[in-house]
């Protein structure tokens, strides 16, 4: 079952091999998740007994992890642990290696690491899960009891990796604590569950949490839980509900525990928010990428030729004689000539009233203005418009949109767009971002620009959208996407169409198909501060929108939509009325023109 949401997947998974001992189990449960293995040849030498006898058991083991290295998705380490007690030598490994899971065998390979349940979990190398069975066939059904605390977002993800058809999620709280304190530590996990319909979703409010989990197991395949949320202070114990689920259930059992430090008490109210903490700083650990890391343009060239891509460059212009052309003639060269990383350029015209719509057509590319395309539908102002048409004049399969008013134009601003879309095909959607610096006079303010992005749009997004939180510049005018996802969303004409688009692609697609990359250092023309508030309230007005879909109600009325900007002149302060209305535009996958040139 392929998942779209927010949750990082579980792409790396450590197994401890040891010499005619656990391992073999613990491998066939591993391949049901969709990520890369690695396989550690473990030796345990008895003490009364030289180290020296454990070569041959570590050449018999080597020629059989080569065996299972044959399987794509395996590879086993060259170096195997030969030891009395190799618990802090394979520790230390995983600490380097740095894997998504350590999987063990319950409890056969505590006893052959001779290690003890609190050795291991107390101060985990990296998130644990210790597995009781084995996972012979595609599970039809995984339950993942979520009563809160810190490992149950970890239990979350290791049950949404399993390749199975269904996961239910059971939210587990006891009759006789208030609601809010122990609903505390789920907020987060609840927050981002409620995104997620094809999760089924049930709570049971009970004294005996370990006997409601097995009462609901009898139907499911495997069990995905968490142990105790406070730290393991008993060798034999994993807390009370884990022992007795890892000894009674009848299907699989994986107790899983977070490798993360616990930084509060367990129900401490500031939990609530840590399952989206996690998520955000997960994506932007993973996601988050620089422009050098695609520089090299014949290797993009050759993924692009390799996935059978075409790539098109969008570029909205109004009133950009003085840099238009040479964006144009950058790109073409780099990008075109020298490397055939794009197969077109276009430029999308807000009407211009200086040259250049000329300058363009005279660098050789398609010109088009916005308001003459789908005219039936009425035209109107703004790059959002021009964005939204720019799908229906082009043919790529992957649309990058740059400003045409950047003054340090850099190939790096269209390839780094394009290097995580051709490297990764979850991603759908790549926003740029890069040091803004802001001309004051004829001086260079460092870190001045962006003053819209930090005053409005990241505080709106941390406030109704933290799953965004981690998207550095979410107004930056270079991003880009895959067509198909471009074409299910729905374009604001105006200021708020960034907004709106990041908004759209992670509702539709989840946090972890949006993708960011460092374009170092952005110059540009620096706009007016009336100019910011106005952007700053269309901004606004989108975010409200996005919200009234979410709660099915209206909050905005039209009377909202124009806004009194505060003038001054030799008679005194007056105001000025200027209606500054965000009206989206459909999916351009819904109209009809698009589709006909599709077909």
């Amino acid at each position: 079952m392929q998942k779209q949401n927010g949750f990082m997947p579980i792409r790396t998974i450590l197994i401890p091999f040891v010499h005619e001992g656990p391992g073999i189990h613990a491998l066939d449960s591993a391949r049901h998740f969709n990520a890369e293995i690695t396989l550690v040849g473990v030796v345990v030498v008895p003490p009364d007994q030289s180290l020296s006898v454990g070569a041959a058991s570590a050449r018999a083991l080597r020629r059989l992890l080569r065996i299972f290295s044959k399987d794509a998705r395996v590879t086993a380490k060259s170096q195997v642990i030969v030891d009395y007690e190799p618990w802090n030598r394979l520790s230390k490994l995983v600490q380097d290696e740095k894997p998504d899971l350590l999987f063990l065998e319950f409890d056969s390979h505590l006893k052959a690491l001779r290690v003890s349940a609190s050795d291991v979990l107390v101060r985990p190398p990296c998130d644990v899960a210790l597995v009781r069975g084995k996972i012979s066939t595609k599970p039809k059904q995984v339950l993942v009891p979520v009563r809160g605390g810190p490992h149950a977002e970890l239990a979350f993800r290791v049950g949404l990796g399993l390749e199975s058809k269904g996961v239910t999620t059971l939210h587990i709280r006891r009759p006789d604590e208030p609601q809010s304190a122990v609903d505390a530590p789920f907020k987060g996990l609840e927050r981002v569950l409620r995104q997620m319909p094809e999760v089924q979703k049930q709570v049971e409010v009970t004294e005996e949490a370990a006997q409601v989990i097995l009462n609901h197991a009898k139907q499911k395949d495997v069990i995905v839980l968490g142990t105790t949320s406070q730290p393991v202070t008993s060798s034999a114990s994993l807390g009370y509900v884990a022992d007795r689920i890892l000894r009674e259930a009848n299907c699989t059992v994986i107790a899983v525990k977070s490798g993360r430090p616990l930084p509060y008490d367990a129900y401490d109210e500031s939990a609530g928010v840590d399952a989206i903490s996690i998520l955000v700083d997960k994506w932007f650990g993973e996601k988050t990428f620089h422009a050098d890391e695609f520089s090299n343009l014949r290797d993009e060239v050759e993924l692009k030729k390799t996935q059978g891509l075409t790539i098109s460059l969008a570029l909205p212009a109004l009133n950009e004689e003085e840099t238009v052309g040479n964006v144009i003639r950058m790109m073409k060269r780099e990008l075109m000539e020298k490397a055939p990383l794009l197969d077109e350029i276009v430029l999308i015209d807000s009407n211009s009233t200086d040259r250049t719509r000329e300058i363009a057509e005279k660098e050789g590319v398609p010109v088009y203005i916005h308001q003459r395309l789908l005219e039936r539908l009425g035209a109107r102002r703004g790059k959002g418009d021009a964005l939204w048409k720019s799908l229906l004049v082009t043919k790529g399969d992957i649309i990058v949109w740059i400003d045409t008013d950047i003054v340090n134009i850099h190939p790096r601003f269209v390839y780094g767009i394009i290097g995580p879309l051709l490297r990764n095909p979850q991603i759908q959607f790549v926003k740029g971002y890069y040091r803004r610096p802001l001309k004051v006079g004829s001086k260079m303010q460092a870190g001045g620009g962006g003053r819209v992005t930090e005053l409005t749009a990241r505080p709106l997004l941390n406030l109704f959208y933290p799953e965004l939180s981690g998207v550095v510049q979410p107004l930056s005018g270079e991003y880009g996407g895959r067509r198909e996802a471009l074409e299910q969303a729905a374009f604001y004409s105006g200021y708020g169409v960034e907004t709106g688009l990041l908004i759209d692609v992670y509702e539709r697609y989840g946090l972890s198909a949006i993708a960011q990359v460092d374009l170092l250092e952005r110059i540009h023309h620096n706009q007016p501060l009336d100019a910011l508030s106005k952007m700053s309230f269309a901004i606004i007005q989108t975010v409200m929108h996005k919200l009234e879909t979410r709660f099915g109600r209206a909050v905005l009325e039209d009377v909202n939509r124009s806004m009194k900007l505060i003038r001054h002149n030799n008679r005194g302060y007056f105001l000025e009325v200027e209606e500054i209305a965000e009206r989206v535009r459909p999916p351009m996958i819904e109209v009809e023109e698009y589709l006909e040139r599709k077909r």
